[in-house]
């Protein structure tokens, strides 16, 4: 597998094709209409029938959204993809389209909070079932799977990181005829292209690193054309969450700079973890980097980690007295940020147990971005030394 700066070269991503863009523009430009014109009744009649594929509202076509989804399909080597309004947007159509009432879903522990409050309440109330399996026991995910109608992986899974062998449950999947789904926002294509592992679908909350700048909310779902085509004709144009061509605009600009920008993520957030993982009040760290080899598919690892306090630090002190380090949810930006897991485990539509969400109150999820290593070190250090309760 190729990976970097190898990867951009491979596809072209770098040196796009600017030729292509109207005016021979090297940016491509933003096709910012909600509508777009005929010039006859039959060209209109022959696009409503399907004969003629080409915009016509940009909540279901829009020459800039459909840049953004080529790229990214490119890059994860899938045949098409699909933006979406957010990473939501993204994971709701895409389950929604393939699973019905009464229907069964295998999730792996630890899932991002919104997907896992979405299951446990809309999917609850649809009385779609979900199933939480530990996605490193391979024997329990085969004992969970038959009549399942989709798995839903993450890897490495939210908060607690934990890596999988997305390969070998995607195989399972395929060998009990349950779809695989799985978000990738952690890794980025960069890292891990889960579809030549054998994944179905792969899902992005490209607010994250594909944006790269903090400045996008948007998602996306990649895959066969088969597969997008039932997306795109059954849940994509009813539940309106549809990438605006501005944002779509924007995603391209950043994923332009994507494998640089994970490569500084990389090599920042490993050293900081591995000076966590040393420092007398900490009581664990949950980076893939640490410990044993990365499984199959993983080659890298991103700015995002958590790590626990032993007792005797004051949490709220110590995120107060971060300076680089901002209080923020989200990630994959510039900026470092910091989230306390009490605050997660706080809110109100959490419809289960911590001990489910598989949650330490006392953990600390960190975003390292790209300041720098010692600054952002310092900033920590600082913070732990002034929450020490004497």
């Amino acid at each position: 597998m190729s990976n970097g700066l190898e990867l951009f070269d491979e596809l072209g991503l770098i040196a796009t094709h600017d030729e292509r863009n109207a005016f021979d523009a090297v940016v491509p430009p933003i096709v910012q209409t909600s509508l777009f014109t005929f010039s006859s009744y039959d060209e209109m009649i022959a696009t409503y029938r399907g004969e003629v594929v080409r915009p016509v509202y940009s909540r279901g076509l829009n020459p800039t959204v459909r840049a953004f989804e080529e790229t990214l399909a490119k890059l994860e080597g899938g045949e098409d993809a699909l933006g979406f309004a957010s990473g939501m947007g993204a994971i709701a159509a895409t389950v929604l389209t393939f699973v019905k009432p009464g229907d069964r879903i295998v999730a792996v522990r630890n899932v991002y909070p919104d997907a896992y409050r979405l299951f446990g309440t809309i999917l609850k109330r649809m009385q779609i079932e979900v199933t939480y399996v530990d996605g490193l026991d391979e024997a329990a995910v085969e004992k969970a799977l038959p009549g399942a109608k989709l798995i839903y992986l993450e890897s490495p899974t939210s908060w607690v990181m934990e890596a999988h062998d997305v390969g070998a449950l995607a195989s399972l999947a395929r060998r009990h005829g349950a779809l695989s789904v799985i978000d990738n926002s952690w890794a980025s294509p960069i890292f891990q292209r889960p579809l030549g592992l054998g994944v179905d679908l792969v899902l992005h909350s490209a607010s994250k690193y594909l944006s790269g700048h903090s400045d996008v909310v948007a998602g996306v779902v990649a895959g066969p054309k088969t597969l997008i085509d039932r997306i795109r004709g059954e849940s994509l144009p009813y539940l309106g969450a549809k990438l605006s061509p501005f944002d779509a605009w924007l995603l391209i600009r950043g994923m332009r700079t994507l494998a640089i920008r994970m490569k500084a993520h990389e090599s920042s957030a490993l050293e900081i973890a591995r000076r966590l993982a040393a420092h007398e009040n900490v009581a664990s760290v949950n980076h893939p980097g640490l410990g044993n080899a990365l499984p199959p598919g993983l080659v890298g690892t991103s700015g995002l980690f958590s790590f626990a306090f032993r007792e005797g630090i004051d949490l709220r002190a110590f995120c107060d007295h971060l300076r680089l380090f901002k209080l923020g949810v989200s990630w994959g930006g510039h900026e470092s940020l910091v989230v306390p897991g009490e605050v997660v485990l706080a809110q109100k539509a959490m419809p289960n147990s911590a001990q489910e969400f598989g949650l330490d109150p006392r953990s600390v999820r960190l975003h390292v971005g790209l300041e720098g290593t010692e600054a952002l070190w310092s900033d920590l250090k600082s913070a732990i030394d002034a929450a020490r309760i004497a």
